[in-house]
């Protein structure tokens, strides 16, 4: 991987790790509904307008109905489900347990499209289920109803993840991936919006709020989607999804710099833990590709 595309990498973990770090800080004050229609539709026109300034017209409307699945699946439910999780949950641990993501695509993988559980993967699953175990058992507050309920929506969020990149894989081969962007997100957004509007804050957000959002939006999302893409072009989906394991880093070292979260040993050895399992169901994956190609 030459040195552009490696700090491309980082930089797309970077960006998403710092988006648990600002619905940390937006979702107290806008809520879970207000705070995610805000990031995908911004996002969303965010992308719109840069496919047009390349004079790319988007199409969208020959798979309306996909693009709504996939912006249910994909975005709408996950986002919401991590911002709802963050309102008792610090940043960091969001981060680790959204790394979940590749092992639930495994098990959904091989429940929808058969495709074979081996040896290694199950090994996988089972460090990935033993890391949270430990993630969760040491975490200080790991007794409150409040704490258990985020846990259960964060791995919710990872478990629609696996769905949605499942769907989008059968039901978009072949289109173009500034479409699926474009796609995803303003079909989340539309969808959400009617429900947010019976959720918008009593007050304005402070000005720390509005940062947070657009920075969520614009630079989590939208930034974060063209780099993800463009890696792929470049260095090709194999290298690409080794950010999986650079995110939740991000996420630690971003809520321990801005929002003074604590760093602890069980935290830690928890990520450990879930990232050998990732590397484990991942790893299978990759050299079984690479023999195809």
């Amino acid at each position: 991987m030459k040195a552009k595309d490696t700090l491309m990498l980082v930089l797309l973990a970077a960006l998403w790790g710092a988006s648990f770090l600002f619905m940390r800080v937006a979702v107290p004050v806008l809520g879970p509904l207000v705070l995610i229609d805000l990031r995908v539709l911004i996002a969303g026109l965010a992308l719109l307008l840069y496919s047009l300034l390349l004079r790319k017209r988007p199409q969208l409307l020959h798979k309306w109905k996909q693009y709504l699945i996939l912006g249910v699946c994909n975005a709408a439910i996950p986002f919401c489900l991590i911002a709802g999780a963050e309102l008792s949950m610090n940043a960091s641990l969001a981060a680790i347990l959204n790394s979940m993501t590749p092992l639930f695509t495994a098990i959904i993988a091989y429940v929808w499209i058969k495709e074979p559980l081996t040896g290694r993967k199950i090994a996988g699953l089972l460090l990935g289920v033993t890391g949270v175990i430990v993630l969760v058992s040491w975490n200080a507050h790991a007794g409150s109803t409040g704490t258990i309920w985020a846990v259960v929506m964060s791995l919710g969020a990872a478990v629609f993840y696996g769905i949605g990149g499942i769907y989008s894989a059968r039901a978009f081969q072949g289109e173009q991936p500034l479409n699926l962007a474009i796609g995803q997100q303003l079909a989340a957004g539309l969808l959400l919006l009617p429900v947010a509007l019976f959720f918008l804050p009593s007050q304005l957000p402070s000005v720390s709020v509005i940062w947070s959002v657009l920075a969520l939006a614009l630079l989590s999302t939208s930034l974060g989607y063209l780099l993800y893409f463009r890696l792929i072009i470049n260095v090709g989906a194999v290298k690409t999804v080794s950010v999986t394991f650079l995110v939740p880093v991000f996420g630690i070292v971003w809520g321990w710099m801005f929002l003074d979260e604590p760093l602890s040993l069980g935290m830690l050895l928890g990520l450990l833990i879930i990232l050998l399992g990732v590397g484990l169901v991942i790893g299978i994956k990759l050299r079984s590709r690479r023999a195809v190609e």
